[in-house]
């Protein structure tokens, strides 16, 4: 029966509702009289009372005919009736007995005064509860047969209270309570939901089966609810964020707030999401240190490694600020692992050697290095003392110290590289190859995949933020292509390839085709909900401008150096074969280079990376032909 009702209301065109919605407003005017009437007089009017009724129904009729018409509540929605269109319904009852009063004078009738302001209220509430009843039927029946997805509001604020009132009569999303981190308004109710502590949250998951976290709190700032958002995440949760709603109306901000920009969508890449097997067995229970804690790549391994259980996790980091960011982030989600911040440098070698006695490592990932292209190429003696020393450092370390397994994050950039950073690159992974073959306990290997979108070092942040500025973007080269590889994907395979390793392995990760830089900037410009202004489209709204390849920048990066490739248990981590310097000639290139770096000297430092690694003539450099 509820059913047929529902479906015939359905099939309703909108002319037939808001006819019938008119309808209803005069028969409630008639019917009100009749109401009204009858609670002052007590007594139900025979034929002659309801003649004499007759010309005050039919003027009533038409009154409330016109004024509905005038406030338009048949327009209105069901949906979308709220206290602005109950006080036009309280305007018309009120015209309404005012009429009659009017009609009753004209007449010279001898009908009760009470009955005109008794005919407002009731007309009044028939007005409004058979709305709100027919409303209520039709979200009844619709919500027995749909689902509601339930929602979890953090922030019971202004934000969190306009989503929770937009969402009451929402057909797809149930509102089932607001988070807050105020003690003051917890287990209060904000409406007719309640206000939880976020230490519910867990319990309200499980119990009220919440598919959403939604954080309406804009002006706690990125940070904040970066650090939210993560820690629902370890929970399970679907979290989106949502900003002011007054920000969302703010001219152009309107397309960055409203538009999602998901990288991985135009880079044309998926995140790696099933399980990898073997990744726990080799990580579960181990004390782990990861350098380079804070940057893109090495927080994003400790956020992964903590879902694999290990026993402790000691976070090595130079960067005070980032090293305090990420310690904050994951001490949070935890849980029973043990945290360890350690700031400090990989150069240090007393540093090394003791938060690797102390902590007991066995498996040490090492991400730390400088990896900004022109940032190294104009501090060039830092850049080599980091990556080639320091990593020297670490590796010894690590050796002497019988570290179960080593693995260096290294990039496409060493591969016949023209800059000073890609130099250090490649000679750190000579230095982990050269240990490889005298050490009887550790098993070396190292990682080398391309850019990770959103790290530091990638040209997507810096697209990001001249896109948000208005433009221009600016680009090295209209040819210029570049490896692309979500966060998330790099590190569950860098995680994976080291549970390959036999020692001394290069593993390259399958980074797909690469990627043209012109095509990934346009793109960003447009998924951003603007146009690019260019000799078709002079009216555009940013720009792109090709600005020159920078110093140490190349064209078209590179993978592999030579072209033998073994495959893996995995099709997306591949095993190369490269040659590497020998156990005399890797101590005679360090001994020099760290007496340049040691006198600061540019020239001969420089010299010595171009003489043992630059180009296709690494082995001819190595046997004195220059």
């Amino acid at each position: 029966m509820l059913q047929r009702f529902y479906e015939f209301c359905v099939s309703l065109s909108r002319f037939q509702k808001r006819s019938i919605m008119l309808s209803l407003d005069v028969f409630h005017a008639a019917f009100a009289l009749f109401l009204a009437h009858l609670l002052i007089t007590g007594d139900l009017p025979d034929a002659e009372k309801l003649q004499g009724l007759a010309p005050y129904a039919l003027a009533l009729g038409m009154v409330a005919a016109g004024l509905t018409i005038r406030f338009g509540l048949h327009l209105v929605k069901l949906n979308a009736y709220e206290l602005p269109s109950v006080m036009n319904s309280l305007f018309v009852a009120i015209s309404l007995g005012a009429t009659g009063m009017a009609v009753a004078t004209v007449l010279q009738d001898n009908l009760p005064f009470g009955v005109f302001p008794v005919l407002s209220m009731v007309f009044l509430i028939l007005t409004v509860s058979s709305r709100i009843f027919l409303r209520s039927v039709l979200i009844w029946i619709y919500r027995q047969k749909n689902t509601r997805k339930k929602v979890l509001i953090y922030g019971a604020g202004q934000t969190g209270q306009q989503l929770a009132a937009a969402l009451a009569t929402d057909n797809e999303f149930q509102p089932v309570g607001f988070v807050d981190d105020n003690p003051a308004i917890q287990s209060l109710r904000v409406g007719s939901l309640v206000v939880y502590s976020p230490l519910a949250i867990p319990k309200l998951l499980s119990q009220r089966k919440v598919d959403r976290v939604i954080l309406a709190m804009p002006s706690a700032g990125i940070p904040a609810q970066t650090r939210i958002s993560v820690n629902l995440r370890a929970l399970g949760c679907d979290v989106h964020v949502l900003p002011s709603f007054a920000d969302l109306v703010r001219g152009r901000e309107l397309s960055k707030q409203t538009i999602p920009l998901e990288l991985s969508d135009f880079l044309g890449r998926r995140g790696l999401d099933e399980e990898l097997p073997g990744v726990s067995e080799a990580y579960a229970g181990r004390n782990i240190l990861v350098t380079g804690a804070g940057g893109s790549i090495g927080s994003e391994i400790c956020r992964q490694l903590l879902h694999v259980g290990p026993s402790s996790l000691v976070l090595l980091d130079h960067s005070e600020a980032a090293l305090y960011t990420i310690g904050r982030e994951i001490s949070n989600i935890a849980g029973q692992i043990k945290i360890v911040p350690v700031l400090g440098s990989i150069c240090e070698a007393s540093l090394v050697r003791q938060v690797i006695a102390d902590n007991r490592i066995d498996v040490i990932l090492h991400a730390a290095a400088y990896k900004h292209v022109p940032m190294v190429e104009a501090n060039a003696v830092e850049g080599i003392r980091n990556n080639v020393l320091g990593t020297k450092t670490l590796a010894d370390a690590a050796k002497d110290a019988r570290v179960e397994r080593f693995t260096l994050i290294s990039t496409d950039k060493a591969v016949r590289p023209v800059g000073i950073m890609g130099c250090t690159k490649r000679l750190a992974e000579m230095i982990v190859q050269d240990l490889s073959l005298r050490s009887h306990h550790t098993l070396f290997s190292m990682v080398r995949f391309g850019n990770v979108l959103g790290s530091s070092g990638s040209v997507i942040p810096l697209f990001q933020e001249q896109i948000a500025r208005g433009g221009p973007v600016t680009l090295t080269h209209g040819d210029v292509t570049r490896y692309f590889m979500t966060p998330s994907e790099a590190v569950r395979l860098v995680l994976l390839a080291g549970t390959f390793t036999r020692g001394g392995d290069v593993f390259v990760l399958d980074m797909g085709v690469p990627i043209p830089i012109q095509k990934v900037a346009r793109q960003m410009i447009e998924g951003s909900g603007y146009t690019v202004r260019d000799q078709r489209n002079p009216n555009g709204d940013i720009e792109i401008i090709v600005t020159g390849l920078r110093p140490g920048e190349k064209m078209h990066e590179e993978l592999l150096i030579g072209s033998d490739m073994l495959t893996t248990p995995h099709p997306k981590i591949l095993r190369a074969r490269e040659d590497h310097l020998s156990e005399l000639e890797m101590a005679n290139v360090l001994k020099s280079l760290r007496r340049a770096v040691d006198a600061r000297d540019l020239e001969a430092t420089t010299s010595l990376l171009r003489r043992w690694v630059e180009g296709d003539k690494l082995l001819d450099a190595a046997s004195g032909e220059t």
